[in-house]
């Protein structure tokens, strides 16, 4: 029981990475809280999960400031405090080359990946700070440290938020609460299966072409799960993970360099 007796916010937090972090939490006795847009989908895996009152869900868009910002207030209405706050929303929205990026793909992907970490962050550091305790884990991606074609949007994206979390780490870290990003390579989530196709698409490959891409790109010859990104976001909520901070970790099988 890692996480007896804390609270964890998560967005994103009904499928695929997020999910697999939430049942994670759980299961080592924290309370949660997650928030997404498909309220549907949320009650089922509510019932699934069969957490009673130790899971709470909160709908709201993750490119939208109001909605970050109530979400981390209701958890610290629900459950008296915010402990952990996992910035998993996110998603890589128009691919397209270079040439023929709007301005508005490339403000998506801004807004879904690193406004909805900037704005749902400020808001639980709030909290976090005066309680001289925290933990904020930000999902990124292997394109945070790398760079694919026609991910342009995405990739600046993630390479922002890797460094704001090693900014903010340096700036919080005296005060109790560390900061850390997870830097997962190819998994097979649904969202990936959805969007993969119109990915490949975009590279001029099929996407059973691009998958083999990327795990060839791996030392481990396979896709990562999310059960092993989720054991990471473990290990950083708890006290064992008290000396890591501004932390790039890759769970990617070796794909990144560094």
């Amino acid at each position: 029981m890692k996480l007896e007796n804390r609270v964890a916010a998560i967005t994103g937090g009904t499928a695929g990475i997020g999910r697999a972090i939430a049942e994670a939490y759980l299961a080592e006795g924290a309370k949660v809280a997650i928030m997404a847009r498909n309220a549907e989908k949320a009650g089922a895996m509510l019932k699934e999960i069969g957490a009673g009152d130790r899971l709470v869900f909160c709908q709201g868009d993750a490119t939208s400031q109001t909605d970050l910002e109530a979400f981390v207030d209701k958890t610290v209405e629900t459950f008296g405090q915010v402990d952990v706050l996992v910035n998993n929303a996110g998603g890589a929205g128009d691919l397209q080359p270079i040439v023929e990026l709007s301005d508005e793909a490339f403000d998506l992907a801004m807004k879904w990946n690193v406004y909805s970490t900037f704005w749902a962050t400020r808001r639980a550091l709030k909290n976090m700070l005066p309680n001289k305790w925290g933990r904020v884990i930000n999902i990124s991606s292997v394109e945070g440290k790398n760079g694919t074609p026609v991910l342009t949007a995405y990739v600046a994206a993630k390479h922002a938020v890797n460094g704001m979390t090693k900014s903010i780490a340096r700036e919080v870290g005296t005060e109790g609460v560390t900061v850390n990003a997870i830097c997962p390579g190819l998994i097979l989530t649904d969202i990936v299966k959805d969007s993969g196709p119109a990915t490949a698409a975009a590279m001029g490959i099929s996407f059973d072409e691009m998958v083999a891409m990327f795990v060839s790109e791996s030392a481990i010859k396979r896709p990562n799960k999310v059960e092993e990104v989720a054991a990471v976001a473990v290990l950083l909520a708890s006290e064992a993970g008290a000396g890591i901070t501004g932390a790039l970790i890759s769970v990617d099988g070796g794909t990144a360099h560094y």
